[in-house]
C-alpha cells in the first residue's frame, strides 16, 4: 500500500526537467555567482539544484516568458515545496537562490522589473546547533589509533577541526604551505573567497607534525605513482598538493572526512549523527563558555554577519539556565 510519505519521497526524488531557455539562463547565472558574488562551488551547485526545481515548476505551469513570473507563480511554487515536506533550511535556501536569480535577470535586462520585491525572506526557527561537551569532544578527537594505517591523518584532521573551527570544504582545500606550525596558525579560504587566519593549539600542532613526519610523505609518493600530481615534483607542484590525502594519495574529499568523523564517534559510543560541523559548533560554544567575546568567535568562524554567530549565545543561555535551575535555592522543581 502506497502511503503519503512514499508519494512525497517519489516526487522529491524525481529529477526536475527544465526548458532549454531556463537551462541557458542558469549557465549565465553561474558565471555571475562565481565572478560577481564570489560564492563557493558548493553554494553554486546547491543554488542550481534549487533553481532547477523552480524551472521544472515553470515548465509544468507553461510559463516560458520571464515577464509572466509574478507573485502568484512564486507563491504557488513555495507552497508546493512546503507541501513536499522539505526542511525549513532547504526552503529558505531556495528562496535566497530565487531572489538572487531574479535580481540577476533584472540587472542583465532580461526582465523589466526587479521581482525580488515579490519574495519575502522566510523567518526560520532558530535551531540550536548540536554540540558535544568537553569530555565527549576530547574522546572524539583522540579516538583514532595512531598504529592504524591512516590513524595519524585522522587524528590530525579531528584535532584541527576542533582547534580551529574550520568548515569541511576549508579543511579539504588546505595545502601544506597554509600551515605555520611554529606560529600556531592556519590560513584558509572561506565562503565568498574570504581568507582568514585561525589559531591552532598545541595538541593539534603535535598531531599535524606527527602526520607530516610519519605518514604524509608515503601518501604523496602513492599519489605520484598513480599520476595525481605532475612530475617532476617541483616546489610549485608540491605547494599545490593538498595537506590531507586519501588512502591512495589523492585529494581528500568531503564524504571521506564525514566518514572519518562518524566512524570515530561510533567507536566512542557517541549517539546521534555526529558530523564535522558539530566539532565546529563545539569549538564556538566552548570558546564562549570559556569567556571569549562574540566578535572574536565571529572572526574565528569566518562569519560575514554577527547574526550568524549569535545563535551560539542561545546555547550559552540554555547552559546558564540549567546551572541556575540546579544551583539556585529556588531554581529547581523541588523547591
Amino acid at each position: 500500500m502506497t502511503t503519503s510519505a512514499d508519494t512525497f519521497r517519489t516526487q522529491r526524488a524525481r529529477k526536475p526537467v527544465c526548458t532549454p531557455a531556463f537551462c541557458k539562463s542558469l549557465d549565465g547565472f553561474r558565471v555571475y555567482q562565481n565572478v560577481e558574488l564570489g560564492l563557493s562551488a558548493n553554494t553554486i551547485v546547491a543554488y542550481r539544484r534549487d533553481l532547477e526545481r523552480f524551472g521544472d515548476f515553470l515548465r509544468r505551469r507553461g510559463v516560458s516568458d520571464w515577464a509572466r513570473i509574478d507573485h502568484q507563480v512564486i507563491q504557488d511554487f513555495l507552497v508546493e515545496q512546503t507541501e513536499l515536506h522539505y526542511k525549513e533550511t532547504t526552503l529558505a535556501r531556495r528562496v535566497v537562490a530565487l531572489r538572487i536569480w531574479l535580481r540577476w535577470l533584472h540587472e542583465t535586462r532580461q526582465i523589466p522589473d526587479d521581482l525580488t520585491m515579490l519574495i519575502e525572506l522566510p523567518k526560520k526557527w532558530q535551531r540550536l546547533p548540536e554540540t558535544l561537551n568537553l569530555d565527549r569532544t576530547t574522546e572524539l578527537v583522540t579516538s583514532p589509533d595512531a598504529d592504524s594505517p591512516l590513524g595519524l591523518r585522522d587524528r590530525a584532521i579531528l584535532e584541527l577541526f576542533y582547534a580551529s573551527g574550520l568548515r569541511v570544504s576549508e579543511l579539504c582545500h588546505l595545502r601544506e604551505n597554509n600551515l605555520n606550525l611554529p606560529g600556531g596558525w592556519v590560513r584558509c579560504m572561506g565562503k565568498g573567497r574570504k581568507e582568514r587566519v585561525a589559531p591552532i593549539g598545541s595538541k593539534a600542532i603535535e598531531a599535524i607534525e606527527a602526520y607530516l613526519a610519519d605518514l604524509r610523505p608515503s601518501l604523496v609518493d602513492k599519489g605520484i605513482e598513480r599520476g595525481y600530481y605532475k612530475t617532476p615534483i617541483t616546489k610549485a607542484v608540491r605547494a599545490a598538493i593538498p595537506l590531507f590525502l586519501s588512502r591512495t594519495g589523492g585529494p581528500l574529499d568531503r564524504v571521506t572526512v564525514w566518514h572519518v568523523v562518524r566512524r570515530e564517534a561510533k567507536r566512542q559510543g557517541i549517539a546521534g549523527k555526529v558530523s564535522p560541523h558539530i566539532l565546529r559548533h563545539s569549538f564556538a560554544t566552548h570558546l564562549l563558555e570559556g569567556g571569549a567575546d562574540l566578535r572574536v568567535v565571529q572572526e574565528l568562524l569566518g562569519h560575514a554577519s554577527i547574526t550568524t554567530t549569535e545563535v551560539y549565545t542561545h546555547v550559552q543561555t540554555k547552559r546558564l539556565q540549567e546551572i541556575h535551575a540546579r544551583c539556585h535555592p529556588r531554581g529547581g522543581d523541588s523547591q
